[in-house]
């Protein structure tokens, strides 16, 4: 739990009545959990979970459903999953909303498992069902050393796209060997400038960026025509200038949009992204096509190392809390 707003030793490891699930929910005995920048932002006070969500951290995990709420079907108690959550992963044990419950990937073990759910549906809901990324266009993905970037970095490539990628340093070399064929040091270079001349003055189709505010400007320049950027992260400040004039000529689309507050059901919701994750993106990770990108397992009473681990920088995919 968050004792108090603040840095990373805040978080405590304690003691705290099992949930029960409620109608439509299942009980899950959590194997693992994972970081995300929203963790870090919750623990500073930043980021509060939506009404009537547990204020423990977590935004997913794997395990044992050991219980059903009233009218879950299709699920049985001693199911292997993992789960989608608005909170509550760095727990022992977890309620979730059974339509946004995933059996486990084939080839996928219960632990690392507990890294997926979040990245997998940031990335399909934003590259594939909101900007329609198609085979042949070139996606931009911005971090693509971290969680979300290595998955897109692969989903993009398995899609048929040419992908480019921000990172920095070593991290380079490993973008590339997740599929990235374009990349660019965001510490030495404008990335701009690198996708432009990587794909004869065209641009990116699609631009998934983590940063908001100080790249918007650029992300609008290095769109194509036809091009959309999709805002996902806001680690570079929440108000930017936009150029209409620009977008306007280009005929661009830019759209923001976060996953936690989401409901379950409708057009938008939760259940339809699970279920389309399942569809698309569980037979990329069978077939060996996508792969889950761990950096370091720590125990979930260590979940404030972790913290710090990802602070620091220089993770490489995901950080996992095993129970």
């Amino acid at each position: 739990m968050i004792r108090e707003p603040g840095g990373p030793e805040v978080l405590e490891w304690t003691e705290r009545p099992d949930p029960v699930p409620g109608p439509g929910e299942v009980l899950i005995d959590v194997a693992a959990s994972a970081l995300n920048r929203a963790d870090l932002l919750q623990r500073r006070g930043l980021y509060s979970p939506p009404p009537g969500v547990s204020d423990v951290p977590g935004l997913e995990c794997s395990g044992t459903i050991s219980a059903l709420g009233d009218g879950v079907t299709g699920w049985r108690v001693g199911d292997e999953v993992c789960a989608l959550l608005a909170g509550g992963g760095y727990s022992e044990k977890v309620v979730a909303p059974a339509a946004q419950v995933l059996p486990l990937p084939g080839g996928v073990d219960v632990v690392t498992a507990g890294g997926l759910p979040e990245v997998a549906c940031t990335v399909w809901s934003n590259v594939a069902m909101l900007a329609g990324l198609r085979r042949g266009e070139v996606l931009l993905v911005h971090g693509g050393s971290g969680g979300i970037g290595t998955h897109a970095i692969q989903v993009g490539a398995a899609l048929g796209a040419t992908v480019a990628a921000t990172a920095s340093g070593d991290r380079l070399q490993r973008c590339r060997e997740l599929g990235a064929q374009i990349v660019a040091d965001y510490r030495e270079q404008d990335f701009v400038e690198v996708v432009r001349e990587a794909t004869g003055g065209r641009g990116a189709d699609v631009v998934l960026d983590n940063m908001g505010a100080s790249y918007l400007g650029r992300n609008v320049d290095v769109l194509a025509t036809g091009g959309r950027l999709v805002v996902i992260g806001l680690q570079g400040g929440v108000q930017g200038e936009l150029n209409l004039a620009t977008m306007l000529a280009k005929r661009a689309t830019v759209a923001a949009t976060g996953l936690r507050g989401r409901p379950v059901e409708g057009p938008d919701g939760k259940a339809a992204i699970v279920a389309q994750v399942r569809e698309h993106v569980w037979p990329m990770i069978e077939a060996g096509t996508v792969r889950p990108v761990v950096h370091a397992t720590l125990p979930m009473a260590q979940a404030a190392q972790a913290h710090r681990m990802l602070e620091a920088g220089g993770v490489l995919g995901k950080i996992l809390l095993t129970t």
